[in-house]
Order: structure tokens, then sequence, then C-alpha cells
């Protein structure tokens, strides 16, 4: 197949520029330069699939190393229009050792450091594939739009999910997502990242990501819906979980509840903003 990478620069400051200049000089038509000057990753992924010329692109991140295969097995299934889009495993570097406060059995105990393993079989998936190893065709972007650019971190913001919510959408307008095993990439795990203080963070902002993605949905018999909404978290939600967290005395089984505990309060700050920012207007 043909192929080129973009890079996208998202007006960093450091030598990004001259590092990817080299490339594109060192491998002729292999590599290219983008610029986009607003911060925030969606903003640097649309600006990606605006300057791309192919008809598949395949997404991943500047802290993974990639299986040599990795590209073709990844895109393959994407040629002939049966499926819209696929998704690979995202392991961790191979030095990497789990931290014993989380639950190995947890399917997505990792997910706060990148990481997606549906196991060794391919299949049809039912949920989004990981934003560091996954593909679409590009006729999908041009039906369903680009990435919201209020997802994703940004200066002043790490609320991300701009690729759950992409993969989301399509799914549910009918699309078929393909699960290829065998595209295979390793995230960086930086040590800062094993605290538990980090998880609980990601997963407070994975709840504020749930409710953004929903976005302002229509009132229910003319009250809005965050002004029903909050109460019933506050009152009956938020506290289940807490008593489920401090109620469990398994180490792992514990933290596991607690970082549940923190979606909801994630969801709940969030909801709280939408119904601010609604009566602010």
């Amino acid at each position: 197949m043909d192929w080129e990478v973009l890079v996208v620069d998202n007006n960093s400051t450091d030598q990004t520029r001259e590092v990817v200049e080299e490339f594109c000089r060192r491998y002729t038509g292999r590599f290219r330069y983008v610029y986009e000057q607003q911060q925030g990753k969606s903003y640097a992924l649309n600006a990606g699939i605006r300057a791309a010329r192919a008809d598949v692109l395949a997404f991943t991140d500047d802290d993974v190393t990639v299986e040599p295969t990795w590209l073709q097995n990844l895109t393959a299934c994407l040629d002939k229009g049966e499926w819209a889009g696929a998704g690979g495993r995202t392991f961790p570097e191979r030095a990497f050792t789990a931290p014993s406060w989380l639950r190995p059995e947890d399917q997505y105990a990792l997910g706060p450091l990148g990481m997606f393993d549906l196991g060794s079989e391919a299949c049809e998936l039912t949920v989004p594939p990981a934003g560091n190893n996954m593909a679409y065709r590009t006729e999908a972007f041009e039906k369903y739009g680009s990435f919201r650019t209020e997802l994703g971190p940004r200066p002043g913001s790490e609320i991300r999910s701009e690729d759950k919510e992409l993969g989301q959408r399509l799914l549910s307008a009918g699309e078929r997502l393909r699960y290829v095993p065998s595209a295979i990439v390793y995230h960086a795990v930086p040590a800062n990242r094993i605290q538990k203080s980090y998880f609980l963070l990601w997963w407070f902002d994975y709840g504020r990501a749930q409710i953004r993605e929903k976005g302002r949905r229509p009132p229910v018999w003319g009250i809005p819906r965050h002004y029903l909404s909050i109460p019933n978290m506050i009152a009956i939600c938020l506290p289940q979980a807490l008593l489920r967290w401090m109620c469990t005395l398994n180490p792992q089984l514990r933290f596991s509840r607690k970082c549940w505990a923190w979606i909801m309060a994630g969801q709940i700050v969030e909801i709280y903003r939408l119904a601010r920012d609604a009566k602010s207007q």
C-alpha cells in the first residue's frame, strides 16, 4: 500500500518542526509537517484530517511504539467499505508492571494509561476503539463530522474522550467497526501516571466527559433536564457509590469503587456547569 505520515505540530515550543522537517528531507514523500496554532488535541486531529489525502486515516499518539506490521494489519479490513473503522490493541511498554492497588480482572483498569485490549480474537466492535490505535475511512469524517473540540485535552483542561465520542457517534449511526488484535502498539507509562491521584483525577474527568458527550438534552415537561439530574445524583447515586467504596475491605476492589465514586462526582460537577451556563445565557 501507499502511505504517508502527517505529524501535527500543535503550536509547540520545542524542536518539533526541525525534527519533522529533517524526516521529510530524509524520506521524501513519506513525511509531512502540519501546523495547527489552536492548541488542543481535537484541533490538531482535525487539522490532520483536513490535510490528509488518503482514503483511510490511521491515528496514533507521539508516545507509542508500533509493531512493524501495525499499519498493514490495522487498515487491511478497510479497503472495501464493509467496515467504517478499526481499532487494535494497546499494551503498556514491555517493562511495565501494574501497581498492586489495581484489579487485574477489571477490563478497563488500565484505561487511564491509554490501554485497550479486548483479547486475541478479531471481532466486531461494540465499543469505540482507543485514539492511539484506530483507523477510519475518510468518508466517515465527511459523513459524520470530525472530532468535537470541546472534548480532548487542551491547555487548562484534561477532559478527554474525543476518540470515544467519535467512535460512539459512528456506532450509533449503524456503522460497523472492526477489532483487529494483531494491530499492536506499546504505550509509554511515565512514573507520574502510576499514582492513585492521577487515576482518580482521570476518572473524575472521564465522568465530566460523559456528560459533555451528551450535551444539552431536551427538557422534560418543560423542566431543564439538568435540574432533574442533579438532585437524583447527589441524593441517591453518589451516596450509594461512596457507601460501596467505604464499606469495601479488599484494597483493590476498594480503590476500583473509589474510582467509580470519582466518576459520579465528575458527572455532577459537569451537570452543574451546564446548569450554570444555561442560567447565564
